[in-house]
């Protein structure tokens, strides 16, 4: 089915033909706030880069919104916390730019330190500047990364091989990966008091916002330099020009900024700061991977599917997500229809993970349940994203187990829902697509194939059921699609009768009141 996919930034051609492959494309970038919620009110998906605010108003105005795809590494423009509350999935791009950006702010600490742009500069206007400019070499100097992720490892790569004696401060880096990138470990108060560079490569939050400020800078290591393509609220700029005119601060080197376009940025006005406008990423080798990236995640979402680079979502290993991926969809149609045919108020939820998929992490397939269970129910939309957090509100407990496998099956999701009036055990597998293969005692078949309306009717085993509930759905116009026949015990069988279109209360209620009818419930998956 097509979905409505609104680009609010410039993506990579690659990535708007991919997604345009699939489904339809609205490309509107600029776009203020209120421009915004007006535009998305009717999108199922986001793609933005950088210069959008996706704020909560933003998402509160899309009520069929899915997912929210960041064609790069941070999220920082993404009110993620709202996106959870609505049921949202958020996606980036985590490896697209990551040799972009760690080449550029090489590039950066190279320009700082040999005053390429200074004399560049100097040269066009006319002078010779020889000895105004003279720089320093890299070699045997000191370098300190706040930060040793993906980018921060790729500059040290670099360091070691420019010679460069590397230091480190990252608390959710190992000593052992430190020592074998030849980084030694330091706290940051150490690292700016040692290193004559150092590079930012750590994501903003609330404790790294002004993580580089007046104090901190006052303590570093007299003419020390410092380069950010990070994010530029990393640093109190005001403070960093400060120490730069003082001469505490040798130089920096400055590609993001508090506020952008940083157009007459206190930064942009020293001709000791290299400034660039945001480049680190802008390559067209990251440019087409990040757009190539966030897309598939788009598609994949939209088809039911897990993404990638979930930002709010639990992650799971590729080789688990190998084995429990293609039974998401089924423990949801396992909670779907059992949450159909229960009455009364729900107690308990059990679910059981029968066969191989039972050996690995199942939080995904619980929170498919969950979906399965509270999507359309309550208020808000239930997706991965906030299930944990619906069925929290709506106090349902969840009991989970593992087994083996139950022939002739290979991995089945069960779902018991318990109520005060009685209990609804539903089998479901994926074999060609989601099929559901027990209701309660009966061995039933159903394959998943789109919207599908089906009577579920218990009625006593005996010739002419069937005939009587067919001649009676003819007569009211109902067009029968499938029909299937399970015996059960005690002379008991469930008829199940796909249907075209759901029955009024009037006709069911006549279909329930044949003679040998026990009870007949609606379904659909």
């Amino acid at each position: 089915m097509m979905a409505k996919i609104l680009v609010a930034d410039s993506i990579a051609k690659e990535g708007i033909t991919l997604l345009e492959k699939h489904h339809e494309v609205v490309v509107s970038s600029g776009l203020k706030e209120d421009a915004l919620c007006e535009a998305i009110k009717d999108a199922d998906a986001l793609v933005v880069r950088s210069q959008t605010q996706v704020t909560e108003k933003v998402i509160a105005a899309a009520p069929k919104l899915q997912i929210i795809a960041r064609a790069g590494v941070g999220v920082d423009n993404v009110d993620v916390e709202a996106a959870s509350r609505h049921g949202v999935i958020v996606v980036n791009a985590p490896f697209a730019n990551t040799m972009s950006t760690a080449e550029h702010a090489f590039g950066l600490m190279l320009a700082l330190a040999r005053n390429i742009p200074q004399g560049h500069a100097s040269l066009q206007a006319g002078r010779w500047d020889r000895s105004k400019y003279t720089g320093l070499e890299v070699n045997g100097k000191t370098l300190g990364i706040v930060g040793l992720g993906r980018i921060g490892t790729e500059f040290a790569r670099r360091a070691r091989a420019f010679e460069m004696r590397v230091l480190a401060f990252d608390p959710y880096v190992s000593d052992e990966r430190m020592s074998a990138l030849g980084v030694e470990r330091r706290s940051l108060e150490e690292l700016f008091a040692e290193s004559d560079f150092v590079t930012l490569h750590t994501a903003l939050q609330a404790e790294t916002r002004s993580l580089v400020n007046a104090e901190l800078l006052a303590k570093s290591k007299k003419g020390i330099r410092i380069i950010n393509a990070a994010r530029g609220a990393l640093i109190d700029e005001q403070a960093l020009f400060d120490a730069v005119e003082s001469g505490q601060v040798a130089g920096a080197a400055i590609d993001v900024f508090s506020e952008e376009p940083a157009v007459g940025n206190i930064l942009t006005t020293s001709d000791k700061i290299v400034v660039t406008p945001h480049l680190a990423a802008s390559t067209n080798e990251a440019q087409d991977r990040a757009g190539v990236d966030v897309a598939e995640q788009v598609i994949e979402v939209l088809a039911g599917g897990a993404p990638r680079f979930p930002v709010n979502i639990p992650t799971v290993a590729a080789e688990a997500m190998a084995v429990i991926g293609p039974y998401i969809d089924a423990a949801a149609a396992a909670a779907r229809v059992a949450r159909q045919l229960a009455t009364g108020s729900l107690q308990k939820v059990r679910v059981q993970y029968l066969g191989e998929i039972g050996n690995h992490n199942t939080k995904p397939l619980t929170l498919s349940v969950i979906v399965g269970l509270l999507d359309g129910v309550t208020s808000e939309k239930v997706s991965a994203v906030n299930a944990l957090a619906s069925a929290e509100a709506q106090g349902i407990r969840i009991e989970e187990e593992s087994g083996a496998a139950q022939e002739p099956y290979a991995n089945l999701v069960v779902v018991t829902l318990s109520t005060d009036k009685g209990e609804e055990r539903v089998a479901a597998t994926h074999a060609d697509g989601v099929r559901v293969v027990a209701i309660n005692s009966y061995g039933v078949d159903v394959r998943e194939n789109g919207s599908q309306h089906f009577l579920a009717i218990e009625n006593v085993d005996k010739p002419g059921s069937i005939g009587r509930v067919g001649t009676l759905l003819g007569g009211l116009g109902v067009n029968i699609n499938s029909m299937s026949v399970s015996p059960g015990p005690a002379s008991q069988a469930l008829m199940l009768i796909g249907v075209e279109r759901e029955l009024t209360d009037a006709e069911a209620a006549q279909v329930a009141a044949l003679d040998g009818i026990d009870a007949l419930r609606q379904v659909q998956l």
